[in-house]
């Protein structure tokens, strides 16, 4: 990446190791957040065998990530959705209303997988946003 793109991993996430939790391209100021797991910031997995807990959790993670940028649920423009359980959709979609406390969903995209990084994550999501200019 060139030394443009400004790569944020905020404290409150778990460490990041090989990636960055997010990286701002300044042309459109545009975030990309990295896929956000049920990751607590002590890395163990928060709602081992439940996907609803574990979409909760990576939203809230997304959620950090968002604030970190200036950004809200509204300036999210892409969702990607990694599950090794894609056809529970309607158990993900409740939960992402649940978090990001409306029915608003961007373009999205849900993909089977039948793994995610850490054992015992069912689901994993990544986010791109459209950073609000400053007022």
């Amino acid at each position: 990446m060139s030394g443009h793109v400004r790569l944020i991993d905020p404290p409150e996430l778990h460490p990041a190791p090989g990636f960055s939790h997010i990286a701002v391209a300044p042309v459109g100021e545009i975030a990309y957040i990295s896929g956000q797991t049920a990751l607590a910031q002590d890395f163990s997995v928060v709602g081992v065998g439940d996907l609803a807990e574990q979409t909760r959790a990576s939203m809230r993670n997304i959620e950090i990530a968002l604030r970190a940028v200036g950004a809200t649920w509204d300036d999210v423009v892409r969702r990607t959705v990694y599950t090794t359980l894609p056809t529970q959709h309607a158990v993900v979609t409740a939960a992402i209303e649940e978090v990001q406390g409306s029915d608003r969903h961007p373009a999205q995209t849900i993909l089977g997988v039948t793994g995610l990084a850490v054992e015992g994550l069912l689901i994993e999501i990544e986010v791109t946003a459209h950073i609000p200019p400053p007022s």
